[in-house]
Formats: structure tokens, sequence, C-alpha cells
């Protein structure tokens, strides 16, 4: 089995990096693994600690219509160029953490895709020297409220809810181009999503490039790949698995959120109206 790289928290508030032992006790690291971090000799028992997102990237560069499937169940045609877009990092949840549906949406659906980690600074990259800077792949949900996707005249809003983004549950170097990303929801046994990683119409190494004469990516940066199709709904009590060969399975229930708050004029004039 590949090395798996976890970020985790300790019992007593402590976040590590470290590697994900087969008995899952952790080695602890001295630092991000693509910043040099090596094992510091600490090992933490499997129930000292609980799974954090893999990552603390300062941006995360996500990619739109990268399947020409489902570009097609979009309504769009194939992009000439990535359609590239930005998630804020609050949209970052952990493995096992709750999706939170908002008040503001009536259909939020999930996308189940292949991210990469990006491992140095890297800015003007040719396809070739991009490989390079891909230090390693985990998993993403790249939670969407299409109706407001749709309604709004970019996606900002539609993808930048917070919870919007589960990572995880950790990080691998290597992965085959024939390796298949699977979304199941529930306890259905048929994937609702199912695609190998090659169908991809951007490879991984032409993104990091396109992306990078655009803006300088840093090291635990988080680029997502796009979504094949079969993209759906969620609702209350759902629990998304999203599975990528040769990494592991991203799970996650889903919740609502709190109703919007009221104001306290606004419940005076309701009183009054009463």
């Amino acid at each position: 089995m590949a090395d798996r790289y976890v970020r985790v928290k300790t019992s007593q508030g402590q976040v590590h990096y470290g590697l994900l032992e087969l008995n899952q006790s952790v080695q602890v690291l001295n630092a991000a693994p693509w910043l040099g971090g090596e094992p510091n000799g600490e090992l933490l028992a499997p129930d000292t600690y609980q799974l954090l997102a893999p990552c603390e990237p300062s941006k995360i560069v996500a990619v739109g219509k990268n399947y020409s499937a489902h570009a097609a169940e979009m309504g769009g045609e194939v992009p000439k160029e990535p359609i590239i877009f930005l998630k804020p990092t609050t949209t970052i949840i952990a493995p096992d953490d709750e999706i939170a549906i908002p008040p503001q949406s009536k259909r939020v659906e999930y996308e189940g895709e292949l991210a990469l980690v990006i491992g140095s600074r890297c800015f003007n990259l040719t396809p070739k020297q991009a490989i390079a800077a891909i230090w390693g792949y985990t998993i993403a949900n790249d939670v969407t409220a299409r109706d407001l996707q749709r309604s709004d005249s970019q996606w900002t809003r539609g993808k930048g809810f917070d919870t919007f983004c589960p990572l995880g549950p950790w990080i691998v170097q290597e992965i085959s181009p024939t390796a298949m990303i699977q979304t199941f929801v529930n306890e259905f046994k048929k994937p609702f999503q199912s695609a190998a990683i090659e169908e991809m119409v951007f490879a991984p190494d032409y993104l990091v490039s396109y992306i990078s004469q655009i803006m300088t990516l840093l090291p635990g940066d988080i680029i997502l790949t796009g979504t094949p199709e079969g993209v759906g709904p969620m609702q209350e009590g759902d629990r998304i698995y999203i599975e990528i060969e040769g990494i592991g399975k991203l799970q996650n229930t889903v919740v609502l959120r709190s109703p919007l708050p009221v104001d306290d004029d606004d419940i005076e004039e309701l009183e009054v109206d009463t």
C-alpha cells in the first residue's frame, strides 16, 4: 500500500502532519511532507487523534466541465480551455464532518473529484515542469448549490458556502491514470458517478501549467480537477461516499444549516403587523 499522509488533531488539541500506518497509528512528522517533513519519533495511537483535512491550502482552484459527459449533462460543450474558479478555504471540512445545506438553496449537489496537492511554489510552468509540481493526490467533493450557480452570473456563491469542500481522507503520491472515481449515496450499491480519471478533458499536468500561468501556486495549494457525469442532489441525512482507486474513500453526512437569522427590527415589525 502507498504511503498515506494525514493531518491530525490530538486529544490535547495539537495538530500534526503524519504518516498513517496499517494499524491506524500515526508517525508524527516535524513539518508538512511537501516541505520536507520527516518522522520526529512520536507515534500516536489510533484512539488518540482525529483526522483533519489533509492540508491547509492558501487557495482552492477548481476546474469546471473537465469531463465530456459532465459538460453535456450540464447543457454545455467541452471547453476549448480550462474553466477555472476559486473556492474559499473556509469551504474545507474533514472526513466525516457534516456538509451543511444552506437555507438560501433548494438544490445542493455532490461532485466527486480528484484533488491535486501542489508541492512547491510555481509560476509560469510548462506541462512537463508541472508534473514535478504535483506532490500528491487526495479526494474532494466540490459541493454546489446548483440553483444558485445557475441563477448567478458567476459561480462564487453557488460553490462558496462553508462546508462545500470535503477533503481527504489522506494524500498519496502516486495514482494510476486508469484509476476509477466513483460516488455513492447512502447504501445504494450502484455508483451515481463512475469514470476513469484519464477521461479528463485536460490532464493534471496541463491544468497545473495552465493555472500557474495565471497565478502563483504555493505549497499545499489544492486543485480540483473536475467531476464526471452523474452529479445529483443531496438531502438531509444522506451519506456521501467518494472513492478513488489507489487513494481511499471520503465520507460525509448531510445536514441542514440553521435558518437565516432575524434582526430585532424585523421581529418588532412582525409583532406590529400581527
